[in-house]
């Protein structure tokens, strides 16, 4: 997952209006990014589909004081908390919102129309009911930053025992595409996280860099089907500690609240 799960800047960019730090007009434009519209449904009071900013502001009448993030894939719950019926429909999205203080969860459905060049998305997030506990398996920051400089190194050790070079034109089309996002997408948390949250969140997204050029064809000698898989499994630990590290990133804002109530 290269690009940021929508449900990351949901989450951010939530967490900093329900913090009072920026306005609901540019936190509805930041989440939406360049989709068309998001809407939600199932939200309690609500017989259809709303907008952002009511449903941002209803939920937080409904006692909702943060937002966090999880990034389930199969075998690995991240940032789950239950019942299994919304864990399944989370891990289907590969994807959800997890709201801190009342018992509700956000999963989006992502509908594409149009043309190439020319595609139209909308997005609905379906308001759940979730168990209140703590989510599966998300690290500290701390944890997350001393996993990350360990993964990063395992990979670039990986990637060179494999014979997976980082050059040639797809390669180096992939970083140079991953350096623009890079740049444009400097402010992807909203105000309010810590700096560390950030540097967290931007290496989390080179060790992503690198898992998926290792996942792609023709970047080096291991082309195999034998090879191939000996890649996915030798980096899949990798690809977890970066999935782990981006959700440690979103939800930093809301376990430093937790920790302030206690």
């Amino acid at each position: 997952m290269l690009s940021e799960p929508r449900s990351g800047r949901l989450a951010s960019w939530g967490n900093a209006l329900l913090a009072g730090l920026v306005s609901p007009d540019d936190a509805v434009l930041a989440i939406v990014g360049e989709d068309a519209v998001h809407r939600v449904v199932g939200l309690p009071g609500e017989s259809g589909p709303v907008g952002l900013t009511l449903a941002l502001g209803r939920l937080r009448a409904l006692g909702v004081r943060g937002l966090r993030v999880a990034l389930p894939a199969p075998g690995h719950p991240l940032g789950l908390s239950g019942p299994p019926e919304f864990n399944a429909r989370a891990l289907d999205a590969e994807e959800a919102v997890i709201c801190y203080g009342a018992g509700f969860g956000l999963v989006p459905e992502v509908t594409e129309a149009g043309p190439a060049g020319d595609v139209h998305v909308e997005v609905v997030w379906e308001c759940l009911v979730v168990r209140e506990a703590p989510p599966a398996d998300v690290p500290s920051l701390g944890e997350a930053e001393r996993e990350l400089a360990e993964a990063l190194r395992e990979a670039t050790e990986v990637l060179s025992r494999l014979d997976v070079a980082a050059s040639g034109p797809v390669a180096e089309a992939a970083i140079d595409a991953y350096r623009a996002r890079a740049e444009r997408g400097a402010e992807v948390l909203a105000p309010g996280y810590p700096g560390r949250a950030a540097r967290v969140l931007e290496l989390a997204r080179r060790v992503g860099v690198l898992v998926a050029l290792a996942g792609e064809n023709g970047h080096g000698g291991a082309v195999s089907a034998s090879e191939m898989v000996a890649r996915a499994e030798a980096l899949r630990p990798v690809e977890r500690t970066a999935r782990r590290a981006r959700v440690a990133a979103y939800n930093s804002v809301v376990e430093e609240r937790e920790r302030g109530v206690r």
